[in-house]
């Protein structure tokens, strides 16, 4: 006992020593490298010391996070909006108290309330996808989840998202990795969405599989299509998912290669022009029997135009071969039946993905306040809008955002980030580095241990019936039944100087 006694003397009195001595070794260590690495300049003539301006510049986005941006400042989604969705989520109040924080700037709403604001009971008006089709979509929901890739989100959270979409009544958009096992026996509405690389319904050569397409329509959770032309976030570039992210199971699930970069084609090899797009629609619905739609971010209003005047076009072709009237009619309706469309989702240039190249994050796509509007009338003017159901997607997270876009023409309304938030995301920004500390976009099994389906899938529904209860208090405020009803009569957009003018005279229709 004296000799273990005596020897932790000795190592007690020496230790203070033996920690200065490994920490002085240490940094002439790092002295060294420093000095004679050539990456780096400021380590290269200031070792050690200059390795905290790269400390200090990984740390800058989590101090501006926590500490020094305000409630209203912080980017892509401040503080305030990120607060209301976690409250929605786990069921807390979102009432607030001594008024508005919100700063009002130029494009911002304000909602017309009513002199005699609805009191009535809640009523449901359902909205009719594909009535032409020979299986229709039916909802009564207009908040909906946006398209996230299993691959670029975690099992997981897939499981989580479809169980609380299947709770609260929404459907769930897969995102272009196609449907996972969770997605096809979650229960839960599915829109499918066909990306540029067909990842799902693909041949081995990238093409599209019928046979793979049909299986899918075969599932009775499958509701809709949707063909991505192009996303908000990345217009004219295809989706990215890094080598790290393509697992085993994501890999076959695609049709690639494991470890490999998941890099899809900026656009789809049958669609070159607007008569091979309205052909490549009327192939596959003719394979579904489901309702399909397209995605796309508008960045060419006059492009867009015409677009769906090459439709129209075709239609009153059609049209003129015969000299009944109501036959001539039949004919002209039958190539919207066959051609149109059955919904268009609107992605704003503002949207979010788990990576893209900034130059297009920041700079390209049309924003929604501006395509919104202008895709809404341009339907109208073609006498397309009854045809084709109209739905929005790009950073729409709270009842004020949501509630906007039903003014401004959407009949309903997708989100990613929102549900994002819902599932506890902390706006870490590492979705495409596989470490997101959430465990909602990594692979890692050790972080994806924090995630609990079951939790988060009641999450997952709150946030969506909370949205659907403040969204009614705003179409209530204004005087309609259901937030279907709210226009743009509806609405003002606020100006300059404490002005704010109708969203009918901003956002005026030629029809």
């Amino acid at each position: 006992m004296d000799i273990f006694s005596g020897l932790f003397t000795i190592l007690f009195n020496f230790l203070p020593s033996l920690i200065l001595l490994i920490v002085v070794a240490g940094l002439v260590f790092l002295y060294l490298i420093d000095r004679h690495q050539v990456d780096h300049t400021i380590r290269r003539n200031y070792p050690v010391i200059g390795r905290f301006r790269y400390f200090l510049e990984d740390l800058g986005v989590f101090f501006r996070q926590y500490f020094f941006a305000q409630d209203r400042e912080e980017m892509p989604f401040n503080r305030a909006d990120r607060s209301w969705v976690y409250r929605a989520a786990k069921q807390e109040s979102t009432m607030q108290a001594f008024g508005s924080t919100r700063a009002q700037r130029e494009g911002d709403v304000l909602f017309a309330n009513s002199v005699f604001p609805y009191s009535g009971e809640d009523t449901n008006e359902s909205l009719v996808f594909g009535p032409y089709t020979e299986n229709p979509y039916i909802t009564d929901k207009f908040f909906h989840i946006s398209g996230m890739s299993y691959g670029a989100i975690s099992k997981p959270a897939i499981r989580a998202l479809v169980a609380g979409a299947k709770e609260a009544g929404i459907w769930i958009n897969t995102g272009e990795g196609g449907a996972s096992r969770e997605h096809l026996q979650g229960g839960a509405d599915v829109v499918f969405q066909i990306g540029t690389a067909k990842y799902g319904v693909r041949n081995e050569d990238g093409t599209l599989s019928e046979e793979k397409l049909r299986a899918m329509a075969d599932n009775s959770c499958v509701k809709m299509f949707e063909i991505k032309l192009s996303q908000g976030a990345k217009p004219g570039k295809g989706g990215i998912l890094p080598a790290d992210k393509v697992t085993t199971e994501i890999a076959q699930q695609r049709g690639i290669p494991v470890g490999q970069a998941s890099i899809s084609p900026p656009g789809h090899a049958e669609v070159l022009n607007a008569e091979d797009l309205f052909q490549f629609i009327h192939h596959i619905r003719s394979i579904v029997k489901k309702p399909v739609g397209i995605k796309i971010c508008v960045g060419n209003m006059e492009e867009f135009r015409a677009l769906f005047q090459t439709l129209v076009s075709k239609a009153e072709a059609e049209r003129s071969q015969h000299q009944d009237a109501q036959t001539a009619e039949r004919a002209y309706l039958q190539v919207l039946a066959d051609y149109a469309p059955d919904f268009i989702t609107l992605d704003g240039g503002n949207g979010g993905t788990g990576a893209a190249p900034m130059s297009l994050i920041d700079a390209a796509g049309m924003n929604l306040p501006e395509s919104l509007p202008f895709v809404d009338n341009l339907l109208t003017e073609l006498n397309l809008r009854d045809r084709i159901k109209l739905v929005c997607s790009g950073k729409l997270i709270t009842p004020v955002d949501v509630a906007w876009a039903l003014c401004a023409g959407a009949d309903a309304v997708t989100t990613a980030r929102g549900f994002m938030f819902s599932l506890g995301c902390i706006q870490a920004l590492q979705c495409h580095q596989n470490t997101c500390p959430t465990g909602i976009t990594t692979h890692n099994k050790k972080l994806q241990e924090g995630l609990d389906p079951h939790n988060k899938a009641v999450r997952v529904a709150a946030y969506a019936n909370e949205m659907r209860k403040e969204v009614e208090t705003i179409a209530h405020s204004c005087g309609v039944s259901t937030p279907h009803q709210l226009s743009r009569k509806n609405a003002l957009i606020y100006v300059s100087n404490q002005h704010a003018r109708p969203m009918t005279d901003i956002y005026k229709s030629k029809s």
